[in-house]
């Protein structure tokens, strides 16, 4: 048995094969590299949306009319935050958005008809949807204890806030990020204000 009758491959044409084969192998092998990479990138990905830009959806009426029920946004992890910032944080297992009104060592008052002074200044608050000092419980003015934030939701008669001991101060190294930008709804996509 062996090449009786049969034709004898030429050398040129043994070498065509095996580039075929070679070729075959590399394109198997550049796929598998491709995936790994694709792979690699897209959890690298997660993970930065997941510690560095939470996205978080709204529920409730407390920031009414800057937030609403349904609305879809990002945070940023941030370590400085200002008044007037629009924060989440971690509240009994629960993730909560209100506005920095104070920060530590500042004092807050809030007069019966619901203007907010900080350090006896009368804050501008445009975002604010209705006026109203709340279900407060805690003694005016106070003072914001250090490491923590005092905070209000912009619908002040229907929010939990800082007014209440339920919620009060928030400690800073609870703080999410700062809520930036809405994605969602998409005709109100844009900049937290």
């Amino acid at each position: 048995m062996g090449w009786e009758g049969k034709e004898v491959p030429t050398l040129e044409l043994l070498e065509a094969e095996l580039e075929k084969e070679l070729d075959k192998c590399d394109r198997i092998r550049l796929l598998k590299n491709t995936i790994f990479l694709l792979l690699v990138v897209a959890a690298a990905a997660a993970l930065t949306v997941i510690l560095f830009l939470p996205f978080l959806q709204i529920n409730g009426a407390s920031m009414a009319k800057t937030l609403y029920s349904g609305d879809l946004v990002v945070a940023v992890n941030n370590s400085r935050y200002q008044d007037g910032d629009v924060i989440a944080f971690n509240y009994n297992n629960s993730i909560l958005v209100k506005r920095v009104i104070a920060l530590p060592g500042e004092w807050v008052d809030i007069d019966e008809d619901g203007n907010v002074y900080v350090d006896d200044q009368l804050l501008d608050e445009p975002y604010v949807y209705e006026k109203d000092r709340g279900r407060c419980n805690i003694d005016l003015p106070y003072q914001v204890p250090e490491g923590e934030i005092f905070v209000l939701g912009d619908h002040r008669t229907v929010s939990v806030d800082s007014r209440n001991t339920a919620v009060g101060c928030v400690k800073q190294d609870a703080v999410v990020g700062e809520v930036l930008f809405r994605i969602w709804p998409l005709q109100k996509i844009g900049l937290i204000e």
